[in-house]
């Protein structure tokens, strides 16, 4: 998932727009508006309460990412590469419209919306690096992970899909992004390791797609069927089709042995809907409507994802649990029964007949 590198047209888009700001100002004299030092100028909760992530994770983001959103000249009250992160992430925490965010930072409302692009688009860069698939010697690692939570074997993810809330964008294809509540979103896979941290995403279908529609359009199901991940196996609702590397629960458990694969499972795959309570209650713009072009939403929810796993490897605090938290819109999902493609789920269900 490559983003287009606009980085030259969006700086000087920027620059223009601060200048013509400062050439044109409102009626009644020059207002320059005062830009804060947030750094500085919070103590450290002050800051984490705002910007959902400490001054250490921030000082990281940015070394990865200044050179690619940093102003090219100093001239006009040039917005530091800083100050653009700082705009974005308080884009990104409060799901706020961009005048408001604007405001905060002290810029104008059509610089906050480039700068939200530009800065995003640099962060989704980064997903290569922070978000990929275990391999080599990190599969069992993670098989040894997962089967620490309910002694489920051979588990390197758990799958599932969730909405991200979206205006209306218009058109004639408007009504492809309304999903089955009713709301227009874009329906987003996402694979979970055991510490919560986002392996895969896949941020490009409306949502009225269904889950097993993108899963079989996407590379991580490629590199299942050629064998990339060895004996290592996925774990996923209902909603998916049972196969030999991803498994699903039974809808209709008879015995012992399959009552016990189905709790295993169940408390296995948990993990991923754990995982977007997370990544929706650290960053507000994935739960409310968002309300930019379309086109913008893709790299706005993949630079959450990467900056997300950024602050599970730095170990930062879990954002506040919320009482009407919707952790996986998509819980109604549609069942494909209990038909076995290989043997794969019966070889699981006769590992937990011994261990009963």
């Amino acid at each position: 998932m490559d983003f287009e590198r606009e980085s030259s047209s969006d700086e000087e888009m920027i620059e223009d727009l601060e200048e013509i700001k400062e050439l044109f100002p409102i009626r009644g004299g020059r207002v320059m508006k005062e830009r804060i030092d947030h750094v500085h100028h919070l103590s450290d909760a002050e800051f984490v309460k705002r910007f959902r992530l400490s001054k250490e994770c921030f000082h990281r983001l940015l070394s990865e990412v200044e050179e690619n959103i940093k102003p090219r000249t100093e001239r006009n009250s040039a917005i530091f590469a800083s100050n653009r992160l700082l705009l974005t992430l308080r884009f990104f925490a409060t799901g706020n419209m961009l005048l408001a965010v604007a405001d905060f930072c002290g810029v104008s409302e059509a610089a906050a919306s480039q700068i939200v692009k530009l800065v995003a688009i640099a962060i989704a860069n980064l997903r290569p690096q922070y978000c990929k698939m275990p391999e080599g010697d990190d599969i069992g690692k993670a098989q040894r992970s997962f089967y620490n939570i309910a002694r489920f074997p051979l588990v390197i993810g758990t799958i599932d899909c969730t909405h991200v809330r979206i205006q209306s964008p218009g058109g004639d294809q408007a009504e492809n992004f309304r999903n089955r509540k009713g709301y227009f979103s874009f329906n987003v896979q996402t694979v979970s390791d055991a510490n919560l941290k986002i392996l895969d995403i896949v941020a490009r279908w409306p949502g009225s797609t269904h889950d097993q529609t993108i899963f079989n359009n996407s590379s991580i199901r490629n590199r299942f069927e050629q064998g990339h991940f060895g004996n290592g196996i996925l774990l996923g609702d209902s909603g998916y089709r049972n196969t030999n590397y991803l498994l699903t629960p039974l809808v209709a458990p008879r015995t012992e042995a399959e009552r016990l694969y189905n709790e295993a499972q169940i408390r296995t795959r948990n993990v991923v809907e754990r995982q977007y309570g997370v990544w929706k209650r650290r960053f507000q713009v994935l739960r409310l409507e968002m309300r930019v072009a379309t086109e913008r939403i893709q790299p706005i929810i993949v630079s959450t994802a990467v900056i997300h796993n950024i602050c599970v490897d730095m170990k930062e605090p879990l954002p506040p649990e919320d009482e009407d938290d919707d952790n996986n819109p998509n819980i109604e999902v549609e069942r494909n029964g209990d038909d076995i493609a290989g043997d794969k789920r019966a070889e699981m269900i006769q590992y937990f007949e011994t261990l009963r």
